[in-house]
């Protein structure tokens, strides 16, 4: 009997070892009609490597609204439409998100054939708390869109997962610092599941420190995985040694400056060194005695 309706799969690709395909992708692969990937030539080269020839056709951020209504005539054909990334499972950090809802809202059936995601693979081996966790992808490139995000989050419980660039890796580490505290653990991931696969474990600080002297640092696709905020109470925002280090410095520097310096020296947040740098901005500072008759 000929299908009416068409059905879309969502299948997860390899982020690096080919052995992590599953039995079930490549079944999915097999049996469609036409392939979305991404990136026709990545999506080519592992089609090559299990022996399997499919139609392809392009399916990435920017062309992803005019694909969109082509390939539902083609579910409406009674198609078996399969979406790819270029790796890891679509849409997490990657384009097929309009497909999916156009044909979820047209009432066709879309299934999920789960595998590999940097995001899961990198919480896994991390060593960090796994049990709630909120997913970043890549921080805005504006430099004040990041500061904003980044302190949008400063508080933020659960662990963190970015997807970072290689060439921007130390300075994203250096801006969590300063929003974080440089005391805030973090993992930095590379290259998952591939030959050269790495993790680098420690504060925020010693990474930043550590960073220079490995020439594969930053090199590779990378996952950065950071601690969550404390608990309010066991923050040390407002401790007198941060109070005091703020101090010292306003009587130097201007507040911003100030605050920037102190939470660095103290572990603080830069959020929290600020807040009381502002709070002490109209005091007087007493003048030095001056010495004479």
């Amino acid at each position: 009997m000929t299908k009416l309706r068409g059905t879309l799969q969502v299948v997860a690709t390899p982020i690096g070892n080919l052995a992590d395909l599953s039995p079930r992708a490549q079944d999915a692969l097999r049996g469609a009609d036409i392939i979305a990937a991404e990136d026709t030539r990545r999506t080519l080269q592992l089609l090559q490597s299990i022996g399997i020839s499919r139609p392809l056709v392009s399916l990435f951020e920017h062309n992803e609204a005019q694909r969109v209504p082509q390939l539902l005539e083609r579910l409406s054909a009674g198609a078996t439409v399969v979406l790819v990334s270029d790796a890891g499972t679509p849409l997490l950090s990657d384009p097929g998100f309009e497909l999916v809802r156009e044909a979820t809202r047209a009432g066709f059936e879309v299934r999920a054939i789960p595998g590999p995601s940097a995001i899961t693979t990198a919480l896994a081996a991390a060593g960090l708390p796994a049990d709630r966790f909120c997913f970043e992808g890549f921080l805005p490139a504006r430099a004040g869109e990041r500061r904003a995000a980044l302190a949008a989050l400063a508080h933020e419980p659960r662990t963190l997962v970015f997807f970072e660039a290689p060439h921007r890796i130390l300075a994203t580490l250096t801006e969590l610092a300063a929003e974080f505290g440089a005391n805030r653990q973090a993992v930095v991931a590379r290259e998952l599941t591939k030959i050269h696969e790495s993790f680098y474990r420690g504060t925020l600080g010693e990474l930043i420190a550590y960073a220079p002297t490995d020439e594969n640092f930053a090199r590779g696709e990378i996952t950065l995985v950071v601690h969550g905020a404390p608990p309010a109470s066991t923050q040390s925002g407002d401790a007198p040694e941060l109070r005091r280090t703020v101090d010292l410095l306003l009587k130097e520097l201007p507040p911003g400056r100030a605050a920037a310096l102190a939470a660095q020296l103290t572990g603080a947040t830069r959020a929290a060194a600020y807040a009381i740098a502002t709070r002490r901005k109209g005091d007087a500072v007493p003048a030095e005695p001056e010495s004479g008759a």
